[in-house]
């Protein structure tokens, strides 16, 4: 796994994360043994939901002011700024 995930481990940590893996592993052996025949399929355990709201249009303060105009430079609507290459 380490040499998928592109790390390089000493021999210790290879020996301690090998460990922790088998923990791991063994705790998940235990849970496959529940029976969860009668158990519904949850997506998330705190029992939370949505709640929407129509989308409303807001007032819109600046509709008849065009920022493109308080620019230092712009041209034709669009702004105008340095030529980067």
């Amino acid at each position: 796994m380490a040499m998928l995930a592109r790390l390089k481990l000493t021999p210790d940590e290879k020996e301690r994360i090998s460990g922790q893996m088998k923990t791991i592993l063994e705790y998940i052996e235990k849970l496959s043994e529940l029976n969860t025949d009668n158990v519904e399929p949850t997506a998330h355990v705190l029992g939370l939901s949505n709640v929407f709201r129509e989308d409303e249009p807001a007032p819109q303060p600046l509709a008849d002011h065009n920022p493109i105009s308080d620019s230092p430079a712009h041209f034709k609507g669009h702004y105008e700024v340095p030529k980067v290459l």
